[in-house]
């Protein structure tokens, strides 16, 4: 009896599935391979129904689902995902910046969950959570060994509910325990914005949720009340993107308005869109930089790509991303959604900067860079300078990005900086603003004392060189008769890590004193220690303070070999439709 009611819940299920192809069926009418697609259709549906109806072990049919939906889009491109009704809160944040929670970034450290950040202004912050406690109950569930996401989930909740956390705090004999009222968190795009010189102005955008251009454009109106106010720099590095709207919004702050910012063209005839100013700038003539590295992608490319081909600002930093496809959500059954991509997004030069050919998969799973032969030059609108297409958005002064040290790696991978951070805020009340604090000596060496009984131990590029050097020589048995000199030079090259301290002093001092300041100024706190020694910010204050190199950068057009490859490059120049 219980085998035949099994049965009959597996076939209930099918003819539900069945009744579900049915209804996909009919909105596929419209496609020319309608055959293909009922085919395959019919064949998932019956391979579906035989599989959960006769596999030796009980299935999951939601979890088989899932998998087999995710492995087919994952064939696609990496941005084409399907968001199952679960996902929908953390999809919805993505988008707009807000949830329900106390207000607070947590980190895993060892089995412990660990408060890492929280945002000023908020909860978490007004009751005086710290950066360096341990929480070690939320809401009567002990967390230790716990991951940060399980964690998060018990924190999370709708604004206005409370939520009991129990912490440990280094200094305190006793578990503290605070009760908080949750309430939305809106994460701001603009983290910081203020002057960072006497005559430059600095704005930080982080993301392109919902409001992104309205923050953007308070953050510009309150640097243009500052009557020194002449250079602009505008931060994305890091940035991932977001909402298209939000990009063309923030560019619209510093172009005319009925300019064309960014179109659209999918196969679908409905994504094939112009968006152009619609508004009344903000600021069309202030000098401006906007800075880019590999992390900068989809939205901060239209950003950064339209001020570039309209010749409204220098881009510096490294080669962005290479995202230039448009994604779209269509509602699915059961409210789930997907994400899917229907179009890729053109500057105003008619280039579009997507850098990997999804539509064409080799063997192994990977894909191709746009080869050399595909990468086209373009002129910007104004001053006709050569662009190029199909790699991201090249600056016009590109930096070496600034890179750790070993030792400086190690200890901070390693948690020694954000304990010692931990340790400072205890012993120091205050500090003074973020932009002038600074370690003394006296505090360094204290430091390097913290480390006395801490594993920071690393591995350098040449040590590593001379281990496979000494396993090469021992499979081609040469070592014995090089031993000698292989184990002098051996130790003459080994790393001397108390050495290190010493000789990557100012670089280890900077990352102190960043984590430090975040403690007392959260983080914007954060920002604006870093920005003190900021080569590339260093950079951007250089060339905006000389208008004669500036104005060359922006007004250079003599065709330069291609950007992204050794090989010389054939231009295929074509104009912007429509600009002059």
């Amino acid at each position: 009896m219980n085998k035949l009611k099994v049965i009959f819940k597996k076939t209930r299920m099918w003819l539900l599935a069945a009744v579900l192809v049915g209804t996909a069926l009919l909105s596929y009418s419209f496609v020319d391979n309608y055959f293909e697609v009922s085919k395959n259709l019919d064949i998932f549906a019956t391979l579906f129904r035989e599989l959960n109806m006769y596999y030796v072990d009980e299935t999951n049919p939601g979890d088989l689902m899932k998998k087999g939906i995710d492995d087919m889009l994952e064939s696609l491109d990496p941005y084409t995902n399907y968001i199952p009704e679960s996902d929908i809160e953390d999809y919805k944040y993505m988008m707009t910046g807000q949830y329900g929670g106390i207000g607070a970034l947590i980190r895993q450290h060892g089995d412990k969950i660990m408060v890492a950040e929280p945002y000023e202004g908020y909860p978490a912050q007004k009751s005086d959570l710290r950066a360096g406690d341990v929480i070690t109950e939320v809401n009567g569930v002990v967390v230790k060994g716990k991951k940060t996401d399980e964690v998060s989930k018990l924190l999370k909740g709708s604004p206005n509910t409370p939520v009991k956390v129990i912490l440990e705090r280094d200094g305190e004999k006793k578990p503290l325990e605070k009760n908080i009222i949750r309430q939305e968190i809106k994460v701001n795009n603009v983290p910081y914005s203020g002057m960072i010189s006497n005559n430059i102005g600095y704005i930080k955008l982080t993301g392109f949720t919902e409001n992104a251009a309205n923050e953007v454009k308070d953050a510009l109106t309150e640097l243009k009340k500052n009557p020194d106010f002449k250079y602009l720099i505008f931060d994305l590095r890091g940035n991932p993107g977001g909402l298209l709207n939000e990009a063309v919004n923030i560019v619209n702050l510093f172009v005319d308005k009925g300019r064309e910012i960014v179109s659209t063209k999918g196969k679908v005839k409905e994504w094939d869109r112009t968006h152009k100013a619609e508004k009344a700038p903000l600021d069309t003539i202030t000098p401006m930089v906007v800075l880019v590295n590999r992390g900068s992608a989809s939205a901060s490319e239209i950003v950064s790509g339209a001020l570039q081909d309209l010749d409204r600002a220098v881009i510096i930093g490294q080669r962005s991303f290479g995202k230039g496809l448009v994604q779209q959500t269509r509602p699915l059954s059961y409210n789930a959604q997907l994400k899917v991509t229907v179009a890729k997004y053109y500057i105003p030069s008619g280039r579009c900067i997507q850098a990997l050919n999804y539509s064409h998969r080799n063997e192994d799973g990977s894909v191709d860079k746009v080869p050399d032969s595909l990468i086209t030059a373009f002129k910007t609108v104004k001053n006709r300078r050569i662009v190029y297409d199909g790699a991201g958005i090249a600056p016009d002064v590109a930096l070496t990005p600034q890179k750790y040290s070993n030792i400086s790696a190690s200890i901070l991978n390693k948690s020694h900086i954000f304990d010692y951070a931990t340790k400072y805020r205890i012993a120091h009340p205050s500090i003074p603003k973020a932009s002038v604090f600074s370690l003394t000596d006296t505090e360094y060496a204290d430091f390097v004392a913290f480390l006395n009984d801490k594993d920071y131990d690393y591995t350098t590029n040449t040590e590593k060189l001379m281990t496979d050097l000494k396993k090469s020589a021992e499979e081609e048995k040469n070592y014995d008769g090089a031993k000698a000199e292989y184990d002098a030079l051996n130790t003459k090259l080994a790393h001397n890590k108390q050495a290190d301290l010493q000789k990557y002093k100012d670089e280890i001092r900077t990352l102190l004193e960043e984590e430090i300041a975040s403690r007392y100024y959260f983080q914007k706190g954060r920002l604006e220690s870093y920005i003190k020694s900021d080569t590339e910010v260093a950079e951007a204050i250089r060339i905006l303070n000389d208008n004669t190199k500036y104005k060359a950068i922006l007004t250079t057009i003599e065709k330069p070999t291609h950007p992204f490859h050794s090989d010389k490059f054939k231009e295929k120049e074509k104009t912007a439709t429509g600009q002059n």
